[in-house]
């Protein structure tokens, strides 16, 4: 699976990021912001970080990089693309998933472990995941605090779009559990499509068992699988 991390000014987690990849078994390459071209990936992922230094808002600038027409073009297309924190911003700023990313509650800066429920199983994210237990995957962020209107929140629900939801150890959701103000204790989704995945916390961060936990990998363990069976069906049928 060749996959490309995009790297803006300001990105800080692009290497860790990279090295995860690596550690999956991916061909991995960065790729620049200023590139305007994404050749032969199977996967697209902007990384946490600062870009831009978080000016006017976190991810407004970076959605005006010369890379971000070609990101777009790859969505559109089906191609799979991961926002983390940041990259998670960035997506929402390019209106390639709905809402927005606002300043936490109590405006204070959250960096710590959090539990996850998968809401949604059914998707090229989470098909390896467990449903019954929580992802243990820590966060690391100032504008995490996910908002969406009435009629977009009803539509993420009837549509499954809501892949995680900050929970609890008994995989409970609750409002302690809820580490920023979240609307409806978001955090991740999908677009219509599916191929489009954007979440506050870093499974980058928790792929190895020294760093405290290792259910980061399903993430990429699920984005693997679906990148087989896509190219097995397409064997098929070229065949």
């Amino acid at each position: 699976m060749k996959s490309a991390v995009i790297v803006f000014p300001g990105s800080n987690c692009d290497h860790d990021m990279f090295y995860a990849l690596q550690v999956m078994g991916m061909d991995v390459e960065f790729v620049w912001h200023k590139e305007k071209r994404l050749d032969n990936y199977d996967l697209v992922v902007l990384p946490g970080g600062f870009s831009y230094g978080d000016y006017l808002r976190a991810g407004a600038i970076a959605r005006f990089s010369p890379i971000m027409p070609a990101i777009v073009e790859f969505a559109r297309n089906g191609g799979a693309v991961l926002g983390i924190c940041n990259g998670f911003q960035v997506l929402v700023e390019s209106h390639l998933l709905p809402g927005a990313l606002l300043r936490n509650e109590g405006l204070r800066f959250r960096c710590q472990w959090v539990y996850l429920k998968v809401e949604n199983s059914n998707t090229i994210f989470t098909s390896q995941a467990p449903n019954t237990r929580p992802l243990k995957i820590p966060i690391a962020h100032g504008e995490g605090r996910y908002f969406i209107d009435e009629a977009g929140l009803q539509q993420l629900i009837r549509n499954q779009q809501i892949v995680f939801r900050y929970a609890n150890a008994e995989n409970e959701v609750v409002a302690s559990a809820n580490p920023n103000g979240s609307l409806y204790n978001i955090a991740g989704i999908i677009n219509e499509n599916g191929n489009v995945l954007g979440m506050m916390p870093h499974p980058e961060r928790a792929i190895e068992l020294l760093l405290g936990s290792d259910d980061g990998r399903y993430i990429f363990e699920s984005l693997i699988a679906s990148s087989k069976e896509k190219k097995n069906v397409h064997s098929v049928v070229d065949g």
